[in-house]
């Protein structure tokens, strides 16, 4: 049962992702991403890896793309026109696709994959020491990414005012 689940969940993953890429509206494009993350949650759910699947709902499916839809609506990105494609773009992306294929065919025809026994769990195997070493040894990393999202969001804000010279008082 749990094969079927992982087809299913794999399917509609690449299917939404596939349409992240391919439609026009960026706003479109950012509810399929929502639904590419949900599908990679579920994944992990399959995985059994749960801490994973949560902080891949809160983290990548609710705060970036929250943050992806502000920034969207707030430079009213508009859908484009596109470039046709060229020969030379065609050829590589078949190559590619086949190469892909020819690898996963070889994968799948191996008479076996050697399986690693499980290790045993190490530092920051549970939550209370990951987050113990999240904000004691990684501190100032913690720091600085949240500095530059600041900047970043303070950046989108200031490309997005709008100047309009007719609202500008006399300069001296």
């Amino acid at each position: 049962m749990s094969d079927a689940f992982f087809y299913i969940f794999a399917t509609l993953t690449l299917a939404s992702a596939i349409l992240v890429v391919a439609n026009r509206n960026a706003v479109n494009s950012a509810v399929f991403m929502i639904v590419s993350f949900l599908g990679m949650a579920s994944l992990f759910v399959l995985l059994e890896a749960y801490f994973l699947a949560v902080i891949q709902v809160l983290v990548y499916a609710g705060a970036v793309i929250v943050l992806f839809l502000f920034i969207i609506m707030l430079l009213d990105v508009k859908g484009g026109d596109r470039q046709k494609f060229r020969p030379v773009t065609a050829i590589a992306t078949l190559a590619a696709a086949a190469l892909l294929f020819t690898g996963v065919g070889v994968l799948y025809q191996a008479p076996s994959l050697a399986v690693a026994p499980p290790a045993d769990p190490g530092v920051g195997a549970s939550l209370k020491d990951f987050g113990a070493l999240l904000f004691t040894r990684y501190l100032l990393p913690m720091q600085v990414t949240g500095f530059l999202l600041l900047i970043a969001m303070i950046g989108v804000i200031v490309l997005s005012k709008r100047f309009d010279a007719s609202k500008q008082g006399p300069t001296a």
